[in-house]
């Protein structure tokens, strides 16, 4: 895709992240509380958490199935839809005490989740001239960071004073705002989508002629995205194991939280700058030194000090696994090219807590933190060796076009 003279960050910037922005908050605000109302409706503890995963698992099952969705209703309407889905569903939870029902509930939002989020980036990729995808890309994963810290103190307002439920209803605003702010905006043209470039391939098809990228780059994002699950995961556990109150433990874990939103944008400029390899590779050494350091910490002060490398880690790396993705896509099935680098992806986030879980139980929480950190460093080597170099070798060619 060639750049277009008139092309203006003001122009896309409401289509964009407008929508993102107001969904990300709603997310952000009863996600931390599935599990608080899945007890409240007489839950165990482990049932409480079978319930939360359930986000996750519906957004792994519908990320093949969000690409068929999306070629077909097109972004826009592949947004509204999963908005509007996602508004039937968080203020139906706030109306029952069934747990049956919060469990459909959690599950259909994870996969209206996948619509949502595939949609987005392939609007970006589409949208943005080349050289600025980057930056656009990381500024999609800085919005998402920013409704994951803001949703939940809004959220934990609206509990402390209307009551749990009423979170839901806050959150369906939200999505509702979301749908009602795509209405309003232009979907992408079909000469944007490459004209009359025939769009029929088949999701098998597509996904064949990728093997080769998939199973390298992709194998790639896939350890990204678990390094930065475990990270999200073993936080909290090390802050509980020396003592931290929850009130400490959120302290710390926001505070980690502030590197990711500082950062975004500041990496997707040097990816533009300079090549994706020089983000990629170097947040992966970071986060592996920093996952590595983490058993050397015994006080809150040295907890803080990881806890924040681990923020520059990731915060710096925003948005890297989206462009990687969009910048291997071909014009012919892209989108569903799109879903099946998400479910690699994908697949990484859901093995974090499962790495730190299988490499603990025989073990010690310390040996899973090191372990992770290795498999960072592992991870570095690999993005180093597939990832293209600079800006000129991003350019699509024959093979990615199929």
């Amino acid at each position: 895709m060639t750049a277009p003279a008139t092309f203006s960050w003001r122009n896309i910037a409401l289509a964009a992240y407008g929508p993102t922005a107001l969904a990300s908050i709603g997310y952000g605000a009863v996600t931390p509380l599935v599990a608080l109302s899945a007890i409240d409706r007489g839950a165990t503890p482990g049932t409480a958490a079978l319930v939360t995963g359930l986000l996750g698992i519906g957004q792994l099952l519908a990320d093949l199935p969000a690409g068929w969705v999306a070629e077909r209703l097109g972004e826009k309407w592949s947004i509204i839809v999963a908005c509007l889905i996602d508004v039937a569903m968080l203020s139906s939870v706030s109306f029952t005490h069934s747990l049956l029902h919060l469990a459909i509930a959690t599950f259909v939002t994870g996969i209206t989740g996948a619509v949502f989020g595939l949609a987005r980036q392939t609007y970006l990729t589409v949208a943005v001239p080349l050289q600025y995808r980057a930056r656009a890309l990381s500024s999609l994963g800085g919005v998402f960071r920013i409704g994951g810290l803001v949703g939940p103190l809004i959220g934990a307002a609206v509990v402390a004073t209307f009551g749990l439920p009423k979170a839901y209803l806050f959150a369906a605003a939200m999505s509702l705002l979301a749908a009602i702010v795509t209405l309003t905006l232009p979907d992408l043209s079909t000469e944007a989508h490459g004209g009359n470039v025939p769009q029929s391939a088949g999701m098998f098809t597509v996904l064949r002629d990728s093997l080769g990228i998939l199973l390298t780059q992709g194998v790639g994002a896939l350890v990204i995205m678990l390094t930065r699950s475990a990270r999200q995961a073993i936080i909290p556990l090390w802050c509980e194991a020396h003592g931290l109150s929850a009130a400490g433990t959120s302290l710390v874990y926001s505070i980690s939280m502030a590197f990711d939103v500082a950062l975004f944008f500041f990496g997707g400029s040097l990816m533009d700058r300079f090549g994706r390899v020089w983000v990629a590779a170097p947040a992966m050494i970071v986060m592996g030194v920093g996952l590595a350091l983490l058993p050397l910490t015994h006080h809150v002060g040295t907890i803080i000090a990881v806890a924040c490398l681990l923020g520059l880690g990731n915060g710096i790396s925003s948005g890297v696994v989206m462009t990687l993705g969009s910048d291997a896509s071909p014009i012919v099935g892209r989108t569903k090219f799109l879903a099946g680098w998400r479910l690699l992806s994908d697949t990484g986030n859901a093995l974090g807590p499962l790495a730190i879980a299988a490499v603990a139980t025989v073990s010690t929480l310390g040996a899973a933190s090191v372990v992770l950190g290795v498999l960072a460093w592992g991870g570095a080597a690999w993005l180093l060796r597939w990832i293209p170099r600079g800006v000129e070798s991003r350019q699509l060619t024959p093979e990615t076009t199929h």
